[in-house]
């Protein structure tokens, strides 16, 4: 019987992430933390970067030219922001599930070993990895807690050191998993090394043997614009792509906003849009002894466009209900919105006012959310109508997400229309039987769920119990509630000149990001 290992030390970058280069991930804290021009400052210095790695073999100083320009002047706790929302989906979609699955089996502390600095790794790390422990270099800040862009602790003797504090008393590590020089410097220290490639492709009796390891946690919860890793070559990419992109979401806009929704189906292939429908949309209906005309749809949240895509399929009037919706939003909006006060009565009277003039979509999960999960369905909905018709949407887009927590929200449609081809899929499920409403007695908390399983379901998604302030407590470090914020931001933005405040709004494009 093959036995656990009691304590792990891994290398991050080339052992359980494949791929061992740093550069995408300093990119994405340049885009996200600071915006375009650090983006493009810092693409302009990967040749030289690349140099210094592979004609000089420099690269240590290398690295610490990258974090500099991605991370100078950089507040701590804007950094800290990404690096705990933005960079742990594109670490996780890069893991390797053999160095995982040695690393994952592993009963006691487990060690993660990064060139990156710690600040941008540890989230991930222990949250996602489990690990117990993170060894790299770290990041300075000056007094006014911004970065200098500095890096301190780095070199491999200082990383053995420190591996060496964590097993005191002589003990070691029973496995050592790495490849780099940096991995070379503490895998003699340990009982076990394993380089990679790891193998998975074992016979059925080994993999009898082999220890399990617990699944790898997804991440659920992500932020940020860009949906592609920005390597060198993707990075120039969406650089080019974007003047086009602003010019084409303006086109897509106007459109829109010009043309009656009737003729919207003929005109979208022209300006690179679809929209995929599936399932038989009910017909529209007249109200009898002054019982609601109007049926309620009842959509999956994946962006700001689910009600419009509805729209855009039935060819007719359908009021969206919003709470936290932008005002440039509303006024781009193609369809009438309802804003909501998250006061349960006043909330509940006007969607039911808006069901007795017409059809209503409502998202019941009172967020986006990227990933294929369901949040949990409020309730508030089954109580309002008998005629529920759940609708699966679904989207994919190229370059941008179109859904932000930390971000600018007002540009959330506009980094849809962004996309070279933005796709939407619209499922209609048939209109929930009498018996499986609030009609037939059932509680208002059990047709939720229903519903939500249905449409999971239908999507292949999985059913959560995570709300709208377990997704904000993570990615916004506040509960989801408009205008809230962090005591460090709100104190800081108390004290900024009114002149200051105004300049950043108009800059604010730029930096793809609200600033506070």
């Amino acid at each position: 019987m093959v036995t656990m290992p009691s304590s792990v030390v891994a290398e991050l970058e080339g052992t359980l992430l494949r791929d061992a280069c740093t550069f995408p991930y300093f990119m994405l804290v340049a885009f996200e933390a600071s915006g375009l021009p650090r983006f493009a400052a810092l693409l302009a210095l990967w040749p030289a970067l690349r140099l210094l790695e592979l004609l000089l073999g420099r690269s240590g100083l290398a690295l610490r030219c990258a974090a500099f320009v991605a991370t100078a002047g950089v507040p701590r706790a804007e950094l800290e922001a990404v690096a705990r929302a933005v960079l742990p989906k594109f670490m996780a979609d890069d893991v390797d599930p053999a160095a995982w699955a040695a690393f994952g089996a592993c009963e006691g502390r487990r060690v993660v070993v990064t060139r990156m600095p710690r600040v941008m790794v540890e989230w991930f790390a222990r949250e996602h990895l489990g690990a117990h422990d993170v060894v790299g270099c770290d990041l300075e800040y000056s007094r006014l807690r911004r970065c200098t862009g500095f890096l301190k602790g780095g070199g491999d003797e200082a990383v053995t050191d420190r591996v060496r504090v964590l097993f005191r008393d002589g003990d070691r590590p029973d496995l050592g998993l790495g490849r780099s020089e940096m991995a070379r410097s503490f895998l003699p220290f340990c009982k076990e090394q394993l380089q990679p490639p790891l193998s998975v492709d074992d016979d059925d009796d080994d993999v009898a043997r082999r220890p399990k390891c617990p699944p790898f946690r997804p991440v659920i919860f992500h932020d940020g614009r860009l949906v592609r890793r920005p390597t060198a070559l993707m990075s120039i990419a969406i650089l080019l792509w974007i003047p086009l992109g602003v010019l084409l979401a303006v086109v897509r806009i106007t459109l829109g906003l010009v043309l009656p929704i009737q003729a919207l189906p003929y005109v979208a292939p022209f300006v690179g849009g679809a929209v995929i429908t599936r399932g038989r949309p009910p017909a529209p209906t007249t109200g009898i002894n002054g019982s609601p005309t109007g049926v309620l749809f009842v959509c999956t949240h994946r962006t700001l466009m689910d009600p419009v895509a509805l729209a855009f399929v039935l060819g007719r009037r359908v009021a969206a209900v919003t709470y936290s919706l932008s005002r440039l939003s509303e006024i781009l909006s193609p369809i009438p919105t309802v804003r909501l006060t998250r006061d349960r009565d006043t909330d509940a009277a006007r969607m039911r006012a808006e069901l007795a003039r017409g059809d209503v979509a409502v998202c019941p999960e009172g967020t986006t959310c990227r990933e294929p999960f369901l949040l949990r369905f409020s309730a508030l909905f089954a109580e309002l109508s008998d005629r529920i018709v759940p609708v699966a949407t679904n989207y994919r887009v190229g370059l941008f997400h179109p859904t932000t927590a930390r971000g600018w929200k007002a540009m959330d449609p506009i980094f849809f229309f962004m996309n070279p081809r933005p796709v939407y899929e619209v499922t209609f499920l048939n209109q929930l039987p009498a018996e499986a409403t609030c009609a037939a007695g059932r509680s208002p908390v059990d047709v939720a769920n229903y519903v939500q399983r249905i449409l999971a379901a239908t999507l292949g998604f999985e059913c959560t119990t995570f709300t709208r302030k377990d997704k904000y407590r993570v990615l916004a470090g506040n509960d989801g509630i408009v205008g809230a914020k962090p005591a460090a931001t709100a104190a800081a933005a108390a004290t900024k000149p009114g002149w200051q405040r105004r300049v950043k709004e108009v800059l604010g494009f730029l930096r793809f990001t609200k600033i506070d």
